[in-house]
């Protein structure tokens, strides 16, 4: 597949070994020094090669991290915080930034190549083409340096390059022969990369808005869900007490008010301590409501990261403390502690103590399985 990196590196190169040819077609004509033009085309492709196609490995991990974290977006981040702006350098594609050795030498470039063509050519020939095609190679060779992402470096090889077109050959020369194609160049190049730059963060914008929008909406659908199972065992267990209550006009005998207490008991379980119940403990729970006893179950998120496997052996111990239990109070609560996960506490009225007195006659403390 051909992308459009390669396709703009095939023309960077194209159009600097074009410029490199020109420098050196001067047959027929009497050069005073043909070794420095050689040189100096020989500098100047290694230098516009090397702005090619240097790629520092030290920056391609960060560039590929900076991409990543700019299509995924951070965990959690909302709507808002996606929508806000961001740095300069997030969602950015296209070329790296160019090594500062490599500013270096383009820039040493602009200052040689420029100043050592007029000299070799001589005084005579410095308008003719062969002689004057550093206009448009050393223009070429900053637009590769703007496409890479150093504008200032880029904008002061064209300074050096004026400065030496100028003292050289005349503004007017120097105008007309290349210099204003080698600005316009630039210019478009620095057009082009911003917009590039911005469309590749509105872009990255918008994936991330796209998957927080995704993830928003899927949130919701399970709420939505779990609101609907938790309704639907509502109506299962509060159904049969509210027909029965409505049926008979409000005059409940003592067993309907004791469905009715049994019934809001385990509402409560399932709001409170869903991850706490399985069918067992649901048995025992209701089994210590039916001979009178208040129980309260609290799951405060101490199991939201224990697996299913876990939570079953939790709940299997749970239950067999509930089984032997026979406090007139339970209470059943998740623990903050890492190695306890569950807490069972039980009240009873102190013997001969006043009467809104209690004492605690079970302590259970179950443990997270492999961390006692």
């Amino acid at each position: 597949m051909i992308s459009v990196k390669n396709v703009l590196t095939v023309l960077g190169v194209a159009f600097t070994a074009y410029f490199a040819a020109r420098g050196l077609l001067w047959a027929g004509q009497s050069i005073p020094q043909p070794l420095v033009i050689v040189v100096a085309v020989g500098m100047y492709l290694a230098v516009t090669w090397l702005c090619i196609f240097w790629q520092p490995a030290s920056q391609r991990p960060a560039s590929r991290a900076r991409a990543a974290h700019s299509a995924d977006g951070a965990p959690g981040e909302s709507l808002e915080a996606l929508a806000a702006p961001h740095t300069a350098g997030e969602g950015i594609r296209g070329p790296l930034p160019l090594p500062v050795t490599a500013q270096v030498l383009a820039l040493a470039c602009a200052v040689i190549v420029p100043n050592a063509i007029p000299i070799a050519v001589g005084e005579t020939s410095r308008m003719v083409s062969f002689a004057t095609w550093y206009l448009g190679g050393i223009g070429a060779l900053m637009t590769i340096v703007m496409v890479r992402r150093r504008p200032w470096t880029a904008w002061a090889g064209i300074a050096l390059l004026t400065i030496a077109s100028f003292l050289w050959m005349g503004p007017v020369n120097a105008l007309a022969l290349g210099l204003v194609g080698s600005i316009v160049w630039v210019t478009c190049a620095q057009l082009l990369v911003f917009s590039m730059d911005r469309a590749a963060r509105d872009t990255s914008r918008l994936t991330r808005l796209q998957r927080a929008a995704t993830g928003w909406q899927t949130s919701q659908v399970v709420r939505q869900r779990e609101r609907r199972v938790q309704v639907q065992r509502a109506l299962a267990i509060a159904g049969p007490v509210l027909t029965r209550t409505v049926a008979h006009a409000g005059v409940l005998t003592d067993a309907d008010r004791l469905e009715a207490r049994i019934a809001e008991g385990r509402l409560r379980d399932e709001m409170r301590g869903p991850r706490l119940l399985d069918d067992e403990v649901r048995a025992e729970l209701e089994r210590a409501r039916r001979r009178g006893a208040n129980v309260t179950v609290l799951d405060e998120g101490g199991l939201d990261d224990v697996d299913d496997e876990t939570l079953g052996i939790i709940r299997a111990q749970l239950a067999e403390a509930l089984r032997s239990a026979s406090s007139e109070r339970l209470y059943i609560r998740t623990s903050p502690d890492e190695r306890v996960a569950v807490t069972v506490v039980g009240r009873s009225p102190s013997v001969g103590a006043p009467s809104d007195e209690d004492s605690v006659d079970l302590w259970r403390e179950i443990p997270h399985p492999g961390r006692v």
